[in-house]
């Protein structure tokens, strides 16, 4: 008996510990359910308000310049009103079937759908049909919300929820319904079925048959993928999955399903697009000025999760109109000569202080495009000599501290490796002449020799800083010290670290994004120091001379009181290419304080009969970019550069230069063991040279540079364009001899390469 007791009282504590165990959860679920609840009505209670114009206007995404200005809104194109009697049956089901087949029996939310969602995402199991989403708040997200991803907060869901609710109470199905068949965006512009029914079949809805309701009811899930004019096999395979959820919840039999399925996606389209045509209701008097500015804002707003087309945003730009309609006639009014029409441009503008784009040109002479070419961002054209103080001057003072005067060799030049020789455009050779002589006079060889002193290695590192990045796996190669394929846009942000000390800003062309709902999100650019003060300034204060000097190759873009640097750039063609005269590309980057300029001038297909670039032309860019600056610099004067302390100035051969404060440089490199090889000999001394100054504060802390009290006693004599490559004054000497005489001045900053296939000029 008492054995039996003790069994029982057992069993009865393990029961008591189980009802214990079920009342704690039953307890802490609730809990659970009344916080829920409470969270759910608070954040409710901060839900915006939904009028009924605002389910059933379009969700216009209006884009404003720096000015606050509407300059384009989008989702505001093509629609056609279609009220719910005129909305066939068959359409209605159709929608019904594949977006919420509860719509008629849930009440603006539905618990299960949200069940079979959750469970779905986990098993991963879905058939992408449908989603945790009710019709009703798919209507209200497309009113009210942004689509992007980082606005589906637990916060925005409940708001989302309960403004369906109120939705389901204030309106009928059938008037719900018809405001989210008249709102979805069924691409190309096109809001509504109605509209897209004239726009893909050039007919109204009650004109189609049910495979043409199908396919527009599975548009607006994914309107580009689902597209039948674009692609068939997508908008087939969702077009049978809209007509197998008919037949699922009963609306048609599978024969009239299987009737539909063999009908074609493609038939019935109508390429003329119906009366959408007639349809468009917004100002495009400024669509060809701005293009390429809007696209790339699109563009942005997509990368960020918006749909630019239907969450109604509120966007503010960096436009500087007024920038840009200057931009834009300069290069189409014929204030500046092109070649042809058909010559093309690709121009960005950046502010130096922030990053911000304030002005882009895609093109000229395009047409009534919408989103055409952009080659102001485009990376298939070679920079030319651009390139030269990003990847061979600049990293040389960066990290081997050469001063503005330091010795140059320009003497015969072969590739290491190959039997392929560079030349500048006059088949000539000045000897040793001064790194600020080599860069103002745009000399090819110099600047290869540079960038074997520096290393590929180092160059590559001080490219990245600016988010320039090698186009092949292989990495940078030694030609491209003259001929960098970036595009204009990172060119005029790279340039811009030079015009403010030396800090980067990563280019960007909205400030803030404000969404139906009332959120603001402000942007900007941090910028980050990518070269020492001395660096910047040293190089700024070499491409001044590109400008000023008489032996500089961007004369022409001159501006008087204008306080400027810039670089010019051209490339030849590649040989075996057939063209024997005239440049390809033709380049320049310039800056003040205030402004970057990049611009691009060329042909689209280059090896077209007609399309090398004549010497005329050689300066359209430079022409353009002096028109543009002239009149940004007129509405917003920029003071020159100071000299930082931690740049000392010298006088070298009654010309004034420039040297990092206490730090050491060499006079001789690893391009001096190259001489051999390019059939010219250099006799240097292997000793290291220094300047006399001792390092400040400023530069220690600011910059880390290296500092050095030595003493330098070197000196090197510039000889005159147009020489034979002979300099019996120079500390070094160079043998060398001219394979042909040019008929180009000066001026030229192109290079040829002998028996290459790639011809990389400046």
């Amino acid at each position: 008996m008492q054995s039996g007791d003790n069994g029982n009282s057992g069993s009865g504590k393990k029961k008591g510990i189980i009802k214990r165990i079920f009342a704690w959860g039953f307890s802490i679920l609730g809990i659970l359910i009344l916080c829920g609840a409470v969270l759910f009505f608070y954040y409710a209670s901060s839900a915006p308000k939904i009028s009924e114009s605002e389910l059933s206007s379009q969700s216009e995404t209006q884009i404003y310049d720096s000015d606050n200005n509407v300059i384009s809104e989008l989702g505001a194109q093509k629609r056609e009103y279609v009220k719910s009697a005129n909305i066939p049956t068959e359409m209605q089901h159709a929608v019904v079937a594949i977006e919420d087949r509860r719509f008629y029996k849930d009440h603006g939310v539905d618990p299960f759908r949200i069940i079979e969602a959750a469970v779905a995402d986990v098993t991963h199991t879905s058939s992408g049909l449908q989603g945790g989403s009710t019709l009703t708040q798919q209507l209200v997200k497309l009113s009210v919300f942004s689509t992007a991803a980082s606005d589906q907060t637990i916060k925005r869901k409940a708001q989302e929820a309960w403004l369906a609710i109120n939705v389901e109470r204030h309106y009928s199905k059938a008037k719900i319904l018809e405001f989210y068949i008249n709102k979805v965006y069924m691409g190309n512009g096109v809001y509504g079925m109605q509209t897209a029914a004239q726009y893909y079949y050039g007919k109204n809805l009650k004109q189609l048959n049910l495979s043409q309701y199908a396919t527009l009811a599975g548009i607006p899930q994914s309107p580009t993928y689902y597209n039948p004019t674009s692609n068939v096999k997508a908008s087939t395979a969702r077009r049978n999955e809209v007509l197998s959820a008919m037949v699922r919840s009963k609306y048609i039999t599978q024969s009239q399903a299987n009737a539909a399925e063999k009908v074609s996606v493609t038939a019935g389209l109508d390429s003329s697009h119906g009366n959408t045509s007639k349809l468009s209701s917004t100002d495009n008097s400024n669509k060809k000025v701005i293009d390429a500015y809007l696209k790339q804002v699109v563009s942005e707003l997509e990368a960020k999760g918006y749909n630019p087309y239907t969450d109604g945003l509120q966007v503010h730009t960096n436009l500087n109109m007024d920038a840009q309609e200057h931009l834009y006639d300069v290069a189409n009014d014929g204030s500046v000569a092109f070649q042809s029409n058909d010559m093309q441009i690709g121009a960005a503008i950046t502010n130096p202080k922030n990053g911000k784009i304030i002005a882009m040109l895609g093109g000229r002479k395009t047409g009534n495009v919408t989103f055409g070419l952009n080659r102001a961002v485009q990376t298939d054209r070679s920079a030319g000599s651009t390139s030269k103080p990003l990847m061979d001057y600049g990293p040389a003072i960066e990290y081997l501290n050469y001063p503005t005067f330091r010795p140059v060799k320009d003497i015969p030049f072969t590739y290491p490796g190959t039997n392929k020789k560079l030349y500048d455009f006059d088949h000539q050779y000045q000897g040793t002449i001064t790194m600020r002589s080599a860069l103002v006079q745009s000399r090819n060889i110099p600047a290869i020799r540079t960038l074997q002193d520096v290393g590929m290695s180092k160059a590559t590192k001080f490219l990245a800083r600016f988010g320039i990045k090698p186009t092949s796996k292989s990495g940078f190669e030694l030609q491209n010290g003259i001929g960098l394929y970036i595009s204009p846009l990172q060119e005029a942000a790279a340039y811009a670290a030079f015009a403010d000390n030396g800090i980067y800003h990563k280019p960007y062309y909205i400030s803030q994004i404000t969404t139906q709902s009332g959120d603001t999100y402000k942007y900007s650019s941090a910028g980050k120091r990518v070269m020492k003060t001395s660096t910047a300034y040293m190089i700024t204060d070499m491409l001044k001379g590109v400008i000023n000097s008489s032996k500089g190759t961007a004369t022409s873009a001159k501006i008087s009181g204008v306080h400027q640097a810039g670089k010019t750039g051209t490339t030849n063609y590649p040989s075996g290419s057939g063209v024997s005269s005239g440049v390809m590309d033709s380049w320049f980057s310039g800056y003040t304080k205030h402004y970057s300029i990049s611009i691009w001038t060329g042909y689209d297909k280059a090896l077209v009969a007609g399309h090398s670039i004549s010497t005329t032309y050689e300066k359209t860019a430079q022409l353009v970019y002096r028109s543009e600056m002239s009149y940004l610099e007129n509405q917003n004067p920029s003071s020159n550069w100071k000299t930082p302390d931690t740049v000392t100035v010298v006088e070298k051969n009654g010309q004034r230069e420039l040297e990092v404060k206490g730090a050491s440089w060499s006079d001789t490199g690893t391009s001096d063991k190259y001489a051999e090889n390019n059939n010219g000999s250099a006799t240097t001394s292997d000793s290291s040279v220094t300047v006399s100054s001792s390092s400040s504060e400023s530069e220690s802390k600011a910059d880390s540079e290296s500092a050095s009290s030595n003493s330098n006693n070197s000196s090197s004599v510039e000889q005159t364009p147009g020489g034979d490559g002979n300099n019996s004054s120079s500390s070094s000497s160079a043998a060398a001899s001219s394979s042909s005489t040019s008929t180009s001045t000066a001026q030229s900053d192109t290079n040829t390469t002998q028996n290459s296939s790639t011809n990389t000029g400046q």
